[in-house]
């Protein structure tokens, strides 16, 4: 075994020999890569786990030091990695020879400039993520050594891999750990969390652990505010902000709202939202709707907010002040003068603004008899009712409308009334029905609908 080591490389005798030895091979290379590979399996990592592998590949780490040896770190980790998902055994020797203080000094000694120095980094961290999910002991460990200032220069790399590997291991490492949950809600803690999203709302994220820690941050732990302003720190300073009548919003801030309305739709019956998260965005889209462009229809989709306290007046307000639906404008573009009012209307900023509100204010009504009550008092059914219809701009509308519409008179006996007492003016223009050569009238006698043949 005379060449077994490139000339570069300057790993000891005694940790080299037997990791050569253990997988029959007669380079550093080849045997890494056959580790690596039986490492995969839960019988392989038992095996290595039998004759104590993890001290000589941590040996192995801490001589890897110089730019040359990137490739073979990278097999290091990789093969830690791999040795270290759960298998106890593999996840006590780490910490037990001080693998995480070893690997906290090889990731600081990686500059990011190729791909091969972020690979060393995913790998480390995925490597991190393994050991942390042994228990509170490996949990701690990794905290003490990482937190804060190595986790915020992980943080800065703009990476969707590394973001997805620094998530694991933060959410795992504080995961039912009261001191370090209370770390990550400090101020240290929440501008790591607030860089994370930054660079996720650049990079993206391809794991569920982006969305699971930002989700418990925000929406279960009262820290949404925060993080909020924290990512817009250039135009706004603290949530007493809400109040000023002018808002700027960065990109960065409109990333975290789209991802927590993701999560609500998909674990609604799982996520308990705090009063402290709802209030907030309530605040932002007071604010927003300040500067938001009603003026051209937007052509671009966007997720709907959360109900709160006054949303209501709110909510209505704005859909009173939007142009009707498609089908609307189109059956009353044959009057002038209704074209001059349209013209004044505020036009959808994004497609699916209206469905939104009508999705959120069905929500509000949703048993709830003082919100129903409230429509009433503002003189609302009947604009609500004439969300029911079908529009381009704003898929599924009817089926909102119609789940609206429910929640409203369900067990209301006066909005049941007012809706029994309305008296039909006319009909809406239908497009499939004028194709078909017919369309809908009112019996002037009976006040009933009747379907008439125009051919």
């Amino acid at each position: 075994m005379e060449h077994t080591v490139l000339p570069e490389l300057d790993v000891p005798e005694h940790v080299l020999q037997p990791l050569l030895s253990i997988a029959n091979c007669s380079t550093l290379n080849s045997a890494l890569e056959k580790l690596i590979s039986s490492a995969r399996t839960e019988y392989g990592r038992s095996a290595l786990a039998a004759i104590n592998i993890i001290p000589l590949v941590l040996q192995l780490v801490k001589s890897l030091s110089t730019l040359e040896t990137r490739s073979f770190l990278s097999s290091s980790l990789k093969l830690l990695r791999n040795l270290s998902a759960g298998e106890v055994q593999n996840q006590n020797s780490f910490i037990t020879n001080k693998g995480v203080e070893i690997i906290s000094i090889s990731l600081k000694s990686v500059v990011i400039y190729s791909d091969s120095d972020q690979g060393v980094v995913r790998a480390g961290l995925q490597l991190l993520g393994n050991v942390s999910l042994a228990g509170e002991e490996h949990q701690r460990a990794i905290w003490h050594h990482f937190f804060p200032y190595q986790f915020m220069e992980i943080a800065r790399i703009r990476k969707t891999e590394i973001c997805d590997a620094l998530c694991m291991v933060i959410y795992t490492c504080c995961s039912g750990n009261n001191e370090q949950e209370g770390e990550l809600y400090g101020v240290q803690g929440l501008k790591i969390v607030a860089k994370i999203i930054g660079t996720a709302s650049e990079v993206g994220f391809a794991e569920d652990w982006f969305q699971w820690l930002v989700s418990k941050l925000c929406l279960e732990e009262s820290q949404f505010p925060t993080i909020f302003y924290q990512l817009g720190m250039d135009v706004v300073v603290n949530s007493e902000d809400l109040n000023c009548k002018v808002a700027v919003f960065s990109e960065e801030q409109a990333f975290p709202l789209g991802v927590l309305s993701e999560v609500l739709n998909q674990q609604t019956d799982d996520i308990s939202v705090s009063n402290e998260c709802i209030m907030c965005v309530l605040g932002i889209l007071k604010k927003a709707l300040v500067t938001v462009d009603f003026s051209s229809r937007g052509k671009s989709g966007l997720p709907t907010g959360i109900p709160a306290v006054d949303l209501l007046e709110l909510l209505l307000n704005i859909l009173r002040d939007l142009e009707p639906p498609e089908i609307i404008r189109n059956s009353s573009s044959r009057d002038e003068n209704q074209d001059s009012a349209h013209d004044l209307l505020k036009k959808s900023p994004y497609k699916g603004f209206r469905r939104d509100i009508v999705a959120v204010i069905g929500n509000c009504l949703y048993g709830r008899k003082h919100a129903q009550d409230e429509i009433r008092q503002r003189n609302a059914i009947v604009l609500l009712l004439q969300q029911c219809v079908t529009d381009e701009d704003n898929l599924f509308l009817r089926e909102w409308g119609i789940w609206l519409k429910r929640n409203l008179l369900l067990e209301n006996n006066e909005n049941k009334q007012e809706v029994a007492e309305l008296e039909l003016q006319g009909v809406v223009d239908a497009p499939e029905l004028a194709r078909l050569g017919l369309r809908v009238e009112v019996d002037q006698i009976t006040r009933r609908l009747k379907l008439v043949n125009v051919t």
